[in-house]
């Protein structure tokens, strides 16, 4: 870091200490001459000078304590007639500091009070500067003037240089707030990204491996039964296990792919609209009976991603009657491509997830279909048919041009 920069950061974080080298300096400067040297009434002047410097040490904590303090001892050398001390300049420090540090109003007062301060002052000591109670006005007048210009504008150039500090350090502390808020922002939008992740890969895990396990289940229920009687089935059966195996574990190596930032897993193809054939076909293969009907033509484009989240739609659908529809149970799926979007429909006839016991607390898959489509302004809901059965129903509207 910079001599300069390293310095500026001990100003800022060391005022009092820099206040308080300041009065010393200022004693040591304007004070101690005089008492070293007997000058004629040097008491007096001491007394004065340190009344005067004394209050600097706190004119950044006690802003308005120390200017009234600097202020007090000003009229009160006025209204008893004691002469000016050299240390004096301390009321154009004291007019910078509330300028700088203190209220506005109060920097606004302390500018008034010095300048008529300083012009009474003036024409009370005006013996001072050569100007009797005899003395001509034409010859005494221009020098008064110009020492009255130059004494109220040395008054208003130390307010000006404090109001200046003022705005800028209101600067740069609306910098530093608007950086924090700005970091406290960018983690929040962080936080926000890590759960939406984690919400989408959930969903990810939920449909692989719910359907493909529902689907193992069930081929391995019917080729344990199987075996006994046709051992043929049973090992067409263990096939179907075997494939459904498979492609779980293909769909769970591109996920954790996905997951380790593998360019090659991220890129292989989702499965869409024209995957759903080959769905059914699996489920059929688990004794559920499924048909499938297409109805329309598309009106518009679907959003990017729409079709894969119409694949889950059904998937997770297929795999809730595999679960909880019972045996001997038949689907329908019905595509409907209308006017404003996609609408996907599947009904069962089975006895639904309300009858079972063993699905109490589930609703992930519900809630995960959910939460794809309303990623698209979507719409889903599940719920029991009258009359029996159960009917899964969402809506995907397509992209607005």
């Amino acid at each position: 870091m910079d001599i300069h920069l390293r310095l500026a950061h001990w100003v800022r974080t060391h005022p009092r200490t820099l206040d308080a080298c300041l009065v010393l300096a200022i004693l040591l400067g304007f004070v101690l001459p005089f008492a070293a040297g007997g000058t004629e009434g040097y008491t007096l002047i001491v007394v004065v000078s340190v009344a005067l410097a004394l209050p600097l040490v706190w004119r950044r904590s006690r802003v308005l304590l120390s200017a009234a303090l600097v202020a007090g001892v000003s009229v009160l050398q006025l209204v008893t007639g004691i002469e000016p001390v050299p240390a004096q300049f301390v009321i154009l420090i004291t007019l910078y500091t509330l300028a700088a540090h203190g209220p506005r109003w109060a920097g606004l007062a302390g500018l008034g009070l010095a300048a008529a301060g300083t012009g009474i002052g003036l024409v009370r000591y005006a013996s001072l500067l050569g100007i009797g109670p005899g003395a001509s006005v034409l010859t005494t007048l221009p020098p008064f003037l110009i020492v009255l210009v130059l004494v109220e504008s040395l008054v208003l150039l130390a307010w000006t240089l404090g109001d200046l500090s003022r705005a800028r350090r209101l600067t740069y502390q609306a910098l530093e707030d608007r950086a924090r808020r700005l970091e406290v922002e960018r983690q929040q939008e962080r936080d926000l990204a890590a759960a939406d992740e984690r919400s989408h890969i959930a969903r990810e895990m939920h449909d692989i491996v719910a359907h493909s396990l529902s689907v193992i289940i069930t081929q391995a229920d019917g080729a344990r039964y199987a075996s006994a009687q046709t051992p043929e089935v049973a090992v067409r059966t263990l096939g179907t296990i075997a494939d459904t195996g498979r492609g779980s574990l293909r769909e769970m190596r591109r996920l954790l792919g996905v997951l380790r930032g593998d360019e090659s897993a991220s890129t292989r193809p989702l499965p869409t609209l024209g995957d759903v054939d080959s769905l059914i076909r699996s489920v059929r293969r688990s004794g559920i009976g499924v048909a499938c009907r297409r109805s329309g033509r598309p009106h518009g484009e679907l959003p990017p991603g729409a079709e894969l989240t119409a694949y889950r739609v059904v998937q997770e659908a297929l795999t809730n009657v595999l679960r909880h529809a019972g045996a001997a149970t038949t689907a329908d799926v019905l595509l409907d491509h209308g006017p404003r979007g996609l609408s996907i429909t599947v009904d069962d006839d089975g006895r639904g997830a309300a009858a079972d016991p063993a699905t109490a607390g589930a609703g992930q898959g519900i809630r995960g279909m959910t939460e794809r489509v309303r990623l698209y302004d979507g719409t889903v809901t599940a719920a029991p048919r009258t009359g029996g059965g159960y009917r899964v129903e969402a809506f995907i509207p397509y992209t607005r041009t």
